[in-house]
């Protein structure tokens, strides 16, 4: 009997929806604070630092000081030097995805992912920790606004073939949700990642799945 699909294509978010990054990504931002005597943050605070791009980070997570011009620029090439070393040191991806991810290529659903990490970045660890799995990854570009503009969303979405209505976006944070939002795309929030049910709920979260075989359900009405 043929599956039914309730979406026949989905795209998900890279860290904290298909890949638990936080602790290389933390690891790192600690490292650039060190060199420089600034203060460390907890890992979890790092939960509500990501999620906007790697410049984002490196503002929420350094102090004022670190803005001046010249040394905000060594900053970030501290900070990518280390982390390009560094990024798969304890990255793995989150149990059960894979499976999850076979299953929906092996009914004819179209995957891909869109990050706001750099497009440099994303494509490696992804073929790294999913080799084969994902057709088209896609980052955040020069000169291109990062998610939740839906720019590079729309460009992903038209080489997917993929339209609006039959199109779900799945991530672990606000900002995915709205990224949805804006172009115009069902919404799943997932809670293994790094923020909460409350927030995904707040910002309009149309599906919720609390383990990667929610998916099933959500995308292909499988339980």
């Amino acid at each position: 009997m043929p599956t039914h699909k309730r979406f026949s294509h989905v795209i998900f978010d890279l860290d904290g929806t298909v890949l638990d990054t936080l602790d290389d990504l933390a690891n790192s931002v600690n490292w650039v604070l060190t060199q420089h005597g600034w203060p460390t943050h907890e890992r979890d605070t790092y939960k509500y630092f990501v999620g906007n791009g790697m410049v984002k980070l490196l503002e929420r997570a350094t102090p004022e000081q670190a803005k001046q011009p010249g040394l905000w620029e060594q900053v970030q090439e501290e900070f990518h030097a280390y982390y390009a070393q560094h990024k798969a040191d304890c990255t793995k991806p989150y149990d059960g995805m894979e499976r999850v991810l076979n299953r929906l290529k092996e009914v004819g659903v179209s995957i891909a992912v869109l990050t706001n990490k750099p497009n440099t970045a994303a494509q490696p660890i992804m073929e790294q920790y999913y080799p084969g799995v994902f057709p088209l990854v896609q980052g955040a570009m020069p000169q291109l606004p990062v998610k939740p503009d839906p720019t590079v969303l729309m460009r992903l979405m038209e080489r997917m073939g993929a339209n609006p209505e039959s199109t779900l976006f799945v991530g672990d944070s606000n900002v995915d949700i709205q990224t949805a939002k804006n172009g115009g795309l069902s919404s799943c929030g997932v809670l293994w990642g790094f923020r909460t049910r409350q927030e995904l709920e707040e910002e309009g979260a149309q599906f919720i799945a609390q383990t990667p075989d929610d998916l099933l359900n959500i995308i292909l009405e499988e339980r």
